[in-house]
């Protein structure tokens, strides 16, 4: 009968096909014709938008602003105009090439270095035509059936004319492909349109080509339906292999690496991830390095990726703006995701479907049983599909927003104020604390630690106010603080924080799409099956979501604490790295390793706690299917009264169990997003931070109201931090007072003034870096670097150059630091390396100017370090430059030759220099202009001559300027160095082989390889046993494993158990026993973890068949049913208890070896040998602290239950299957076989892409690092753009080997799914083949167990995998466990007597040493000996071995031979802390900790207040006149100090503002390495820190290079009067030329040795040389003989000294044995 068109009668399906209505109406004629008709709409609307866009393009341009002329912070750090943004379509419709010849997809971006290649796919035109050809012949096709009429009457010829219009639709989009694809006029994306067609048709033709085969009507029919089926799959097959587009790709080799395969795949290559192939097979012939891992695509590189995001307008919060801006992104994966939910159901239902019909085969012909039989791996394989799509969609955003963060922070940093606050803690509740909550869930809650319990909060926040005066007091008014992000905060929020959210974005589909879906389907079924009975378990399924939920929030707040405790533990960590060799110096590791140990601890507890939850949680899940299933069959048996038939027991529990997975992802997606939306809080906050004023108060340029270029300040006041702060005690931050000066321009200007009186801050406010209260500031710094054009007569550009006090250098070679990114001109060059006397040092050098420098400029010394940078600036082609004290570093013959050929110098004509030192004798005379200043304030400043005429800067200088003229400079840099002039401090690795070589010019390294010491190394190969026994070993000892086997087992056997109980019952429904033998085991192919969704489906089939075996509902037989279910609970609950024991045994052994890792780890660093930290980079071993300790703590123990529970899930399968049907083994066999050879395929790939990956972040930490230390510097310079693209490129870097792992990943889940279709479909012949031979229990089990099994081992190499990589993190500290450690800290039967040393004689007995093994020596057979009390100097040039000799009498050296003798006790002989406690040494770097005054001077309350102020006093940080706190009122609160100057003085000026001396109060915080003091100060400060130990042996290591010369010899009179030994390494020869004895080395030996005097007469000397050099010798010798005669005087009539030296002890400083007689005899050995 016709019925109307498409009006066909439900059901579709009948039987063993569709309907012949449905073939027709919809299969024919309305699918294929809306699909064409959506084709046509969606092409229509592209060509109208275009249209309207080129319109647009053409009516006008606007024309660019001078170059932004915006000038705001963010200017400065946007992407460098290279690397601007990109169009994210991959159809790039504007490009056209030479006048429209021809279309190429052009990657937009190609950076210098890079190769282009044009990739053309293989049978570009000729594929088109053979799709031509094709669809010509189904037009025919068409065209025949409607002449015949084939197809029936009426609706035959509809079905035809519709498939001619569809074909010549298609056939006409082809041919605009073959015309039209390479000229201007083609049309966008129609090979997608032609591709979707296909597809479509390919599918509907499927089905009537299966109803031709089994329901042929005519010939002429079937032959048409095959031809047609045949061409319509080439069609298909040929849009499947063909590349994506069938388009001309442009490859892109960036620096030789070659460009990924992704773009050139096919759509077929894209779904199975076969483009990952190459790679796979790559690292499995040999280990992969970074050189052979692909480039990313071009729209995935960060500066692409950055570049698109910033264009997108920022409404709302970071959160929310980051999914809208991925909505797109986010959208496509859901719709995979909604895909995947849906079919992973599918297989179960087949299967019930096959089962059915194994029952009773007369259901339908056997073809049906086929289709399921086929159905059944191919839907898994889709779901395998969508699914691998849906995480590699993830995977991409994960790196996209992971560029997005780390990019954003990046350049924050860069523009973040320079700031003297406090720290603050990010996301830390800022709220007022409330009260607690009353009730018993809020008890509940805070013993599981969800609460916020305020008592605690309020407690540690009055604990943090002790311990810390300057924190915040909690909700105070949180905007008027000045409060920034350490820099441990800020690395932590790349490495953590941006890391955590990118890794959930990659799985956002489980909560949004998968989870929820599978929830419906499931809930569905179960009705299906349960009835009314399923509203129980459906009821508690709603109960567990708030649960979940809840145990997500305690996860969320638990992490919250484990984050600000990691925090706190690496930030502790990484200060004592950083000070390391002064912590070594005073033998202080084992105390500040205690105070790392309480902070660990802390984190190990909130690590614990979060543990407990996840067992919590854990078992939660394990035992809510038991609930559910109980209470479901409670009311199915107890009240329905129904009898629980096997079919229904199976199903409904499979279901149930089906359904704990959504459950189970949901809670956990829950627990992570809220995880990371506490990081990107953190990062939100960090980047609303404050941001410099620099670019604002600079200007774009320095012109002042007169027009005139000027550089200066008018009437300006400056603060540091934000202006509103005022500490706690009243007072405010350090300000400059009222500064009114012009600095000249091309001409040297000096600044000077005493320590502490605020130069380098004029400097910082010159550059913008303090805020600026009133006036203003002028200085060319407002534009970048990159847009200053030089000036094309002098080769200057407006631009400014600066070198910091502390040295700031890349870990670069020095000649990368030198030339930084500028051209390199080598005479330039080689002028600037003369003038800055360098050429001695990269002589030196083992690699010349190609030695890396290392990080934080670890391998050079500090005068070396401070001269790489003088000549970075001098280098520079920037016209004006700013020198922070850059002579003190140097000694003074340098300092002379620096002055005179580099300042003065060819180098310097027409540059601006601003440069502030203390040498004032040197400097003045020569300059034009000085400004000195004190506290704050100028108190002079004009032309030069006119300021030493007042005769405030001594009448040295006076003297000096009277013969030199205002401007001496040299016309020409000389060629070379005298040998004499150089630095004094020692390089650490090389110095040994200086000085023997011939003279070589510096550009020419001597070996060519650089190599880097610093260079991360990778492990290579399987992880090693050592390893893991390392870490099973530390989780417990031989019965902690016995134990974990026992639970393991338990648990698993509690599953196999609660199956045959439900079996048995099951069974005593059925009258007679069916072959049901075979039950129990079903539910057996799950561990706790893993199910498989198919195996319930076994049993399912006793419903419909075997009601005959079974007695009718109403005669069902007496069931005990209450005994029943209440074994069935106890057994479902001890499994839970199991899981549970299981889970807490393995976390409590997990933190037990986290606990003894970290502490050897702790004990291995801080033991190790100096060198070791020459040798690493900090950022490489705060590696291991942070993100591989964090793997060890939180990744290990849960990824280990994992293996063992799949490995035991395994083993139980397979045990089970071969009791049943011992035939299946066979396939089991190969397919293991098969699963093996992957596993391994993929393990080697894979661990090498997860070793490299951790590698790549090493260099992106530590650039990082390095940016936050350098950001004045890098402003200064203007370079940021270069910085940013530097990190971009190190992002890049670390995205290429993650995303090839995670494809690499897809790659093996697909390849895993596939095999395990196999072998459903193998399983499901042998079943087809076998019919009637075999029931439908074995063929259910045989089935089911098929598909478990597969799951089973899928996870199983996986989370091998995961295990390897964790023990990667693992071996990485384990190589940390192995480093040469240092002597040890006490020898028990070698101590010293406690008064130790009680005189301070020290004694060199043939003393050798060297660095390393394969090295010359540094010292070479020194003896000598320096009497008790006396005064030593230590001088000698460049790599003379002066640093090595204090390094070898802390034993930072050892011995190679002789020994040296403190008090006749050989120092090699006792332990390094007895030896180091009772000597002290004053190093060259002042190295402070963040903490106060106080805890600086005495970190471990040693000494009463008074002796502090006594040390503070004696190092002039407190005048004399300066009137220190009681210490009886110290315990009471200070009013607050407004500090007003003497009035009595001027009682005309009114009471002026002032800078309070924070020295007064010891509580004023000291920021991370003191960065809030000034040099001078912090060089003090660790002189008052010796002077408090009152050491009898103090060796000083250029300890007062950066203080003013006026304190310096106040500093000197305090030395003078200690009665203790000094050895002073001088750099200042005024310092050392009235001590007792000066000793001059060179190349390791002893050149001279005597009083400074003695040396001085000797005609020809060394140290004579030296003082003739430096500029000063008439001074010097005038200091030397009247310290001489002064001793002569009072020993004159003494000759034997020693009577005389003690009875005069009182009258003399220094009692020492007479002169003469000890320059008689030890006067030169080496003579």
């Amino acid at each position: 009968m016709e019925t109307s068109f498409a009006s066909c009668s439900w059901p579709v399906w009948r039987v063993d096909d569709f309907s012949r209505c449905f073939q027709q109406d919809f299969l024919k004629v309305l699918l294929p014709l809306i699909v064409v008709g959506l084709s046509i709409l969606h092409l229509t609307i592209q060509t109208i938008l275009r249209a309207v866009k080129l319109k647009r393009g053409h009516a006008y341009t606007s024309i660019s602003s001078d170059d932004g002329a915006e000038n705001t912070p963010q200017s400065y750090t946007r992407l460098p105009h290279e690397e601007e943004h990109i169009s994210e379509s991959d159809e790039d419709e504007d490009l056209v090439i030479n006048g429209g010849g021809g279309r190429l997809a052009l990657t937009k971006t190609t950076t210098k270095g890079s190769i282009v290649q044009v990739d053309t796919p293989p049978g570009q035109t000729l594929l088109v035509v053979v799709e031509e050809l094709a669809i010509a012949g189904l037009v025919a096709v068409n065209a025949i059936a409607l002449y015949t009429g084939a197809y029936g009457k009426d609706r035959g010829s509809i079905a035809a004319v519709a498939g001619l219009a569809v074909w010549g639709y298609v056939l006409f989009l082809a041919s605009l492909r073959l015309f039209l694809g390479n000229t201007q006029w083609r049309v966008p994306g129609i090979w997608n349109h032609t591709a979707v067609i296909y597809s479509f048709q390919w599918l509907c033709t499927v089905a009537i080509f299966r109803s031709v085969l089994i329901h042929p009507s005519s010939q002429l029919t079937q032959v048409l339906v095959i031809v047609e089926f045949s061409l319509t799959s080439l069609l298909f097959g040929l849009a499947m292999t063909t590349r994506m587009g069938n388009k001309t790709i442009i490859m892109e080799w960036e620096d030789g690496i070659e460009p990924g395969r992704e773009n050139l795949a096919s759509i077929f290559s894209h779904v199975t991830f076969s483009w990952v192939d190459a790679i796979v097979w790559a690292g499995w012939k040999e280990p992969l390095d970074m050189k052979r891992v692909w480039n990313l695509l071009p729209k995935d590189k960060a500066a692409a990726v950055l570049a698109n995001y910033r264009h997108f307008k920022k409404t709302t919060k970071l959160s929310l703006h980051l999914l809208k801006y991925f909505k797109g992104m986010l959208l496509v994966q859901s719709t995979w995701a909604l895909f995947s939910g849906v079919f992973t159901f599918a297989p179960t239902l087949l299967l019930k479907a096959i089962l059915e019909y194994v029952e009773d085969p007369s259901v339908a012909p056997k073809n049906v049983l086929w289709l399921y039989v086929i159905l059944l791996p191919l839907s898994d394989v889709f779901r395998s599909v969508v699914d691998g799509q849906a995480l590699w969609i993830g995977r991409k955003i994960c790196i996209n927003v992971r560029a997005i963060l780390v990019g954003e922070i990046y350049a924050k940093a860069l523009r973040r104020k320079a700031s003297a606050g406090k720290d603050t803690t990010l996301g830390a509740d800022k709220k007022e604390s409330e009260a607690p909550k009353k009730g018993l869930i809020a008890k509940i809650k805070r013993t599981l630690g969800l609460g916020k319990d305020s008592k605690k909060t309020s407690d540690q926040q009055n604990e943090n106010s002790n311990k810390n005066p300057d924190a915040p007091k909690a909700g105070g008014n949180a905007t008027d603080t000045d409060e920034q992000a350490n820099l441990g905060t800020i690395i932590n929020l790349m490495s953590v924080d941006s890391f955590k959210v990118s890794e959930v974005t990659s799985y956002l589909h489980f909560l949004v799409a998968s989870a929820p879906t599978q929830l419906l389907v499931s809930v569905i079924l179960l009705y299906q099956v349960m009835g009314r009975s399923a509203i129980p378990g459906f009821i508690i399924m709603a109960l567990l979501l708030p649960v979940n939920i809840m145990f997500a929030r305690g996860f969320g707040s638990t992490q919250k604490t484990i984050m600000a405790a990691t925090d706190k533990r690496i930030h502790t960590t990484n200060e004592v790295l950083q000070n390391i060799r002064i912590i070594k110096y005073f033998a202080w590791e084992h105390r500040y390793g205690k105070i790392v140990d309480e902070k660990r601890s802390a984190e190990l507890a909130a690590l614990r706690r979060r543990f407990m939850l996840w067992a919590a949680a854990v078992a939660v899940w394990n035992t809510v299917p038991i609930l559910i299933t109980f209470f479901s069959f409670l009311v199915y048996t107890l009240v329905e009264g129904k009898p629980l038939y096997p079919s229904v027991a199976f199903t409904a529990m499979s279901l149930f169990m089906l359904l704990r997975y959504p459950l189970d992802q949901l809670g956990d997606m829950i627990a992570h997003v809220q995880e990371s939306k506490v990081s990107i809080d953190r990062i939100e906050e960090f980047l609303s931070e404050e941001e410099t004023e620099k670019f604002a108060q600079l200007g774009r340029e320095n012109i002042d109201e007169a027009g005139q270029r000027v550089i200066g300040f008018k009437d300006a006041t400056f603060i540091w931090g934000s202006k509103t702060t005022v500490a706690d005690d009243g007072s405010m931050a350090f300000r400059l007072l009222d500064l009114d000066i012009e600095f000249k321009i091309g001409k040297l200007n000096i600044i000077t003034g005493p320590t502490g009186s605020g130069k380098t801050s004029l400097l910082m406010a010159l550059l913008g870096e303090m805020t600026i209260m009133k006036g203003r500031v002028f200085l060319p710094g407002g534009r970048s670097r990159e847009d200053v054009r030089p000036d094309p007569e002098t080769g200057l550009a407006e631009t400014c150059a600066y070198v910091a006090q502390q040295a700031w250098l890349v870990n670069a070679s020095i000649k990368d630091n030198i030339l930084f990114s500028a051209p390199l001109d080598e005479q330039r060059y080689k002028d600037v390396i003369v003038a800055c006397a360098l050429e001695r040092d990269l002589e030196i050098l083992d690699h010349g100017d190609e030695t890396l420098v290392g990080e934080k400029g670890i391998t050079l010394s500090g005068g070396q370090k401070q001269r790489i940078s003088l000549a970075r600036a001098v280098y520079s082609n920037s016209k004006h430059l700013l020198f922070d004290d850059c002579l003190s570093a140097v000694d003074s013959h340098t300092a002379q030759w620096i002055f005179s050929n580099c300042i003065m110098g060819p180098l310097m004509r027409h540059r601006t220099c601003i440069l502030v030192s203390h040498n004032i004798p040197l400097c003045v005379p020569f300059s034009d202009y000085v400004v000195m200043m004190n506290n704050g304030r100028i108190t002079d400043h004009g032309p030069s001559q006119e300021i030493i005429a007042t005769g405030k800067l001594g009448e040295e200088v006076a003297q000096k300027s009277g013969s030199g003229s205002g401007s001496a400079h040299i016309s020409r840099v000389p060629s070379r160095v005298p040998s004499s002039v150089g630095d004094s401090g020692d390089t650490l690795f090389n110095e040994a082989d200086g000085g023997d070589q011939q003279p070589k010019t510096p550009t020419t390294p001597k070996i060519p390889k650089k190599q880097d010491a610093m260079e991360e190394t990778k492990a290579i190969g399987a992880v090693k046993w050592a390893v893991l026994k390392l870490y099973l070993v530390s989780m417990g000892n031989w019965w902690f494993w016995v134990v974990a086997c026992l639970v393991f087992g338990a648990q698993q056997l509690s599953g196999v158990a609660s199956s045959i109980w439900i079996k048995e019952w099951a069974n005593q429904y059925t009258t007679e026993k069916v072959s049901r033998a075979q039950f129990n085991i079903n539910s057996q192919s799950y561990s706790a973890q893993t199910l498989s969704p198919a195996y319930f489906a076994s049993i399912a089939t006793y419903a419909k068949s075997n009601e005959t075996m079974f007695t009718t509902a109403d005669e069902a037989p007496e069931v005990d049913v209450v005994y029943y279910l209440v074994v069935l609970a106890a057994l479902g609950l001890a499994g839970a208890v199991a899981a549970l024991v299981r889970d807490l045994w393995i976390f409590f052994g997990s933190l037990t070896a986290s606990w003894k890792l970290h502490n050897r780890l702790m004990s291995a660093v801080s033991g190790a040998r100096f060198k070791f930290f020459d040798q690493t980079p900090l950022g490489q071993i705060m590696n291991r602290f942070s993100k591989d300790l964090e793997a060890v703590d939180q990744e290990v123990a849960p990824v280990a239950i994992g293996v063992m529970s799949c490995a035991l899930g395994i083993i139980v399968t397979v045990v089970l299957i071969a009791i049943i049907t011992p035939g299946f083994l066979i396939s089991g066999v190969f397919i293991t076989a098969a699963y093996v050879f992957l596993g391994l395929f993929y393990l080697h790939s894979s661990r090498d892409l997860k070793r490299l990956e951790s590698v790549q972040r090493s260099p992106l930490f530590q650039q990082f690092g390095e940016t936050l230390s350098g950001v004045t510097t890098i402003r200064a310079y203007s370079d940021e753009r270069r910085f940013i693209r530097d990190n971009l490129a190190k992002i890049n870097a670390q995205s290429r080997p993650f995303i090839y792992l995670w494809a690499a990943n897809r790659w093996l889940a697909f390849r895993t799914d596939l095999l395990g279709d196999l072998v459903a479909f193998f399983a499901g012949v042998l079943i087809i083949v076998s019919l009637g031979t075999i029931d439908a229990g074995s063929a259910g089990i045989s089935l089911s167990y098929a598909i478990g099994f597969a799951d089973n081992i899928l996870w199983l190499v996986r989370l091998y995998a995961m295990n390897e990589q964790n023990m990667n993190s693992v071996e990485r500290i384990k190589e940390y466990l192995d480093i040469e450690q240092e002597a040890k800290a006490i020898v028990e039967k070698n101590r010293p007597p406690s008064n130790w040393p009680a005189r301070g004689s020290v004694e060199f007995i043939n003393y050798t040493t060297r660095y390393r093994a394969e090295l010359d020596p540094v010292l070479k057979n020194l003896t000598f000996k320096i009497e008790a009390q006396e005064k030593i100097g230590i001088v000698g040039r460049t790599g003379a071995g002066k640093s090595s000799l204090a390094l070898a009498i802390f034993r930072a050296l050892e011995a190679n031979e002789g020994k040296i003798l403190i008090d006749d006790v050989d120092i090699g002989q006792i332990g390094l802390r007895d030896l180091r406690e009772a000597i002290t040494i004053v190093p060259q770097e002042p190295t402070l900790f963040q903490g106060t005054i106080r805890t600086n001077l005495d970190p471990f309350d040693a000494y009463s207040d008074a002796d502090i102020f006594a040390a503070l006093r004696r190092v002039h940080l407190i005048g004399p006149d300066e009137a220190t706190p009681d210490t009886s009122t110290l315990l009471l609160p200070q009013p607050p100090l407004i500090v007003v100057e003497d009035l009595e003085s001027e009682p005309s000026r009114p009471p002026t503002a002032t800078n309070k001396n924070v020295f007064l109060d010891l509580s004023s915080p000291v920021t991370e390495s003191g960065s809030n003091l000034s040099q001078g100060q912090r060089q003090l400060l660790c002189l008052a820190r010796a002077l408090l130990k009152k050491p009898n042996v103090l060796v000083m290591d250029e300890a007062t290079a950066s203080i003013d010369y006026a304190t310096d010899s106040a500093i000197q009179e305090t030395i003078r009067e200690l009665t203790s030994t000094i050895i002073t390494i001088a750099h200042r020869l005024q310092t050392i030329a009235d001590y007792d004895k000066v000793l001059v080395l060179d190349k390791g030996q002893i050149v001279e040795y005597g009083h400074p005097w003695q040396l001085l007469k000797k005609q020809g000397g060394s140290f004579r040389g030296m003082c003739e050099m430096s500029g000063d010798y008439e001074t010097l010798v005038k200091i030397a003989k009247k310290a001489f005669a002064s001793k002569q005087l009072v020993d004159v009539d003494d000759e034997g000294g020693e009577e005389g030296a003690a009875n005069d002890s009182t009258s003399t400083p220094s009692a020492v044995e007479d002169e003469t007689n000890g320059a008689g005899q030890t006067s030169s050995p080496s003579a």
